[in-house]
């Protein structure tokens, strides 16, 4: 009688142990194998623009970020930022990105609408050989960035 209880004691601590560990695992390993994808992302990015970069507005306007939603609910990006490596800064203002579209952010001039808008520029934002457009929230949390060039490949 002894015998048996000691050995339930002891079966039971170990398969305690072993459910602990395995519940501690799972997470780590699922979050190191997948990337997260976000709600709202930076989905494509065309940093040199096609042709001659001769600073002409459809050569400006051909340097871009598409930013993505990805949910089913529009999502208010009034005060978000996307910005470059060295600094220069796009902040979205009053705008609203309806739920399962994209907007495509052109460095040059233009007229704004649902699906386009314009930093109104007269110089490249994105540097064609590395860089990295970073996309934060109105309150200047992280988002989502794009990384390209030598020391970089697509995203982080």
């Amino acid at each position: 009688m002894f015998q048996s209880t000691t050995a339930r004691r002891l079966t039971a601590a170990v398969l305690s142990a072993g459910a602990v560990t395995a519940v501690l695992a799972a997470p780590a390993s699922a979050t190191d194998h997948r990337r997260h994808r976000t709600d709202v992302e930076i989905s494509r990015v065309q940093y040199d623009s096609p042709g001659r970069d001769d600073h002409s507005r459809r050569s400006l306007n051909g340097e871009w970020v598409e930013v993505t939603n990805n949910t089913r609910r529009a999502v208010n990006l009034d005060g978000w930022t996307l910005t470059a490596e060295d600094g220069r800064t796009y902040t979205f203002h009053h705008y609203r990105l309806d739920g399962r579209s994209t907007v495509r952010v052109h460095t040059g001039s233009g007229r704004d609408s649902r699906h386009d808008l314009y930093q109104d520029r007269r110089t490249y934002v994105w540097d064609n050989r590395s860089d990295t457009a970073t996309l934060r929230n109105h309150r200047d949390r992280f988002v989502d960035d794009y990384a390209w060039g030598h020391h970089r490949s697509g995203r982080r």
